[in-house]
């Protein structure tokens, strides 16, 4: 648990990285951010949709998460397919 060690309370995670595996090498008592692969705003509406839920589904029973790109965002990524992930992301993590 070393990454849970350093001190943070959230800890970013690649996309490369599964959110479970995440939660593992950080230990308990530590929100996840991520992880959802940058390269996917370069697909289509429903590709993106389900990377999307795949990410939502992972992050399920974690002891906290927070959508996010698991890297930065592509230079050439159109912002509006990013507002329309963003909304998409509160609408179906709503509480």
């Amino acid at each position: 648990h070393d990454l849970g060690e350093a001190g943070a309370d959230v800890v970013g995670v690649d996309w490369r990285v599964p959110l479970d595996e995440a939660a593992r090498r950080v230990g308990p008592g530590k929100a996840l951010q991520g992880n959802l692969d940058p390269a996917v705003l370069f697909a289509d509406e429903a590709a993106i949709r389900e990377k999307t839920t795949e990410v939502l589904d992972a992050a399920r029973g974690l002891e906290g998460h927070i959508f996010n790109l698991g890297h930065g965002v592509l230079p050439t990524t159109d912002p509006g397919v990013l507002t329309d992930l963003v909304a998409d992301v509160h609408e179906r993590s709503r509480r």
